[in-house]
């Protein structure tokens, strides 16, 4: 049999198979070698928020802590700096929360370092010892300008039209304070500044602080546009700021929540404000809620923070707080509170950042008769800078707990948690004080009541866990409870 031979390969089938090759490498190196994650592609700058916040127990009720400068380091080794002027902030109210201190654009691009440098760091606080209340402000300090750590848990990519970087303030590495004041006021703590920046993307609508929300900011009005959509206000001071507190312009909507007052059209400068913001895709701030507790701004005064003595006195039988670790906004300047302050006559009101007051299976109330020390508000007097003048207004404000889950339940729709805080939370070192009425048969627990409550915990609520709680502590008849908005991880006591 003759068997023909093969032949030649034509051209156009020769071609074929180099084609077919080069596709299945393409396919064998797609599919083998690559994530099929896209990188970024940077172009232009993006709007970036710069938001304070902290992660703290209870030892210090008050830290100002003043940012002089703050920097990114890319990959190539551009640095950009990402506020414009110094700026100051107190801590401790942000603990597990954020608030803007300043809005910058920078170039698009992958940072890998950051720097900071700290001019100012003044931790406060506060006690009893012998029956004698203590308040130390002056627990530290920094010598001139001071470096700060800065951890960066992973490299920073900015792209995008807006996002978010969150600067916060480690405070038990930055004031490793333990146990209380002394009597001779005499605490030492070294002051090592440490930071941990980590970005944030801002979700469309943001729901809380680690994707564009930002809940219950302190302020006074600057000013107010003349087409009503919007102000501009600066944050309420604190011991230490100084005079390089941050500052925010803000638009309103339709969809704006006012309280107080009617409207944009009621707001005027000097006016203080309590206002939760939205931070837009775009970087700018719009005001979800809007709240004006004294609109009368006349001789006004107005500051924020725990009161640390609530006693009856004199023939009155008027309630007094003592608030001189306070400072105070007069006439727009700066000065200290000293002395006492009468709540005879004032309006107690609670703040309205929690819309779930009338739905919790117990009676939320707030008044001179079951006020007590370590509660955060706000007040408003217009009376002159001396003791026992009487208060306009006090409000009631949310605030940070860490404790301790003893036990868990439930109480209608909410689940409850009893939580043990440490002994020296001002709840239970300031709870009985000599000349004052004890309102709290247990200061040392709380009962916590989580219904549509953030969960930024990274484990489970079990007994025995150490978390943050954040929310309006209420006396409900001696006992402590608390409307709880938010859920962080706990710092060891």
């Amino acid at each position: 049999m003759k068997v023909a031979s093969p032949s030649a390969p034509s051209a156009s089938s020769h071609s074929f198979l180099i084609i077919l090759t080069i596709l299945l490498g393409i396919a064998i190196t797609t599919g083998c070698g690559s994530s099929g994650t896209t990188p970024p592609k940077f172009s232009g700058n993006t709007t970036v928020v710069i938001l304070a916040s902290s992660t703290a127990n209870d030892q210090l009720f008050q830290f100002s802590v003043t940012v002089q400068s703050l920097t990114l380091t890319g990959q190539s080794g551009q640095t950009v700096s990402l506020l414009p002027t110094p700026v100051s902030d107190e801590f401790i109210h942000l603990n597990g929360h954020v608030e803007p201190l300043a809005t910058i654009s920078i170039p698009q691009g992958v940072y890998t370092s950051a720097a900071a440098t700290i001019n100012g760091a003044v931790p406060a606080c506060a006690g009893q010892s012998a029956g004698s209340l203590l308040i130390d402000e002056a627990l530290g300090g920094l010598n001139g300008p001071t470096a700060a750590s800065i951890e960066l848990p992973q490299a920073i990519t900015v792209t995008g039209t807006a996002m978010g970087l969150v600067l916060d303030l480690e405070v038990s590495k930055t004031a490793p304070f333990n146990g209380g004041c002394s009597n001779s006021l005499t605490n030492a703590v070294t002051i090592t500044p440490t930071f941990r920046l980590t970005s944030i993307s801002i979700a469309a609508p943001p729901t809380n602080g680690e994707n564009g929300m930002v809940w219950g900011v302190e302020g006074l009005i600057s000013s107010v546009s003349a087409d009503g959509t919007g102000f501009a206000a600066r944050a309420l001071s604190s011991v230490g700021e100084g005079a390089s507190d941050p500052t925010w312009q803000v638009t309103v909507s339709g969809n704006t929540t006012f309280q107080g007052v009617g409207s944009a059209a009621g707001l005027t400068a000097g006016m203080p404000i309590d206002m939760d913001l939205v931070i837009q895709p775009d970087g700018s701030l719009l005001a979800k809620r809007v709240a004006a507790y004294d609109t009368d701004t006349t001789n006004l005064s107005v500051a924020f923070g725990p009161p640390m003595v609530i006693y009856p006195s004199g023939p009155y039988q008027a309630v007094y707080p003592v608030m001189n670790t306070l400072e105070v906004e007069q006439q727009g300047q700066l000065s200290s509170l000293v002395g006492g302050y009468s709540l005879n006559g004032a309006t107690l009101q609670i703040s309205g950042q929690l819309a779930n007051l009338q739905s919790l299976p117990f009676i939320p109330t707030f008044n001179p008769a079951n006020m007590v020390d370590g509660q955060n508000i706000v007040f408003s007097t217009h009376a002159s800078l001396e003791s026992w003048e009487p208060l306009t207004t006090v409000t009631l404000l949310p605030q940070t707990i860490d404790g301790a889950v003893t036990a868990i339940s439930r109480e209608g729709n909410f689940t409850t948690y009893t939580v043990t805080l440490a002994p020296y939370d001002l709840f239970p070192n300031l709870a009985v004080q000599p000349g004052q009425t004890t309102l709290l048969r247990n200061p040392n627990t709380v009962v916590v009541y989580a219904g549509n409550t953030q969960m930024l915990n990274s484990g489970a609520v079990s007994v025995g866990g150490l978390f943050r709680f954040y929310g309006l502590m209420l006396n409900d008849n001696g006992t402590l409870r608390m409307d709880c908005a938010q859920v962080n991880d706990g710092v060891p006591e």
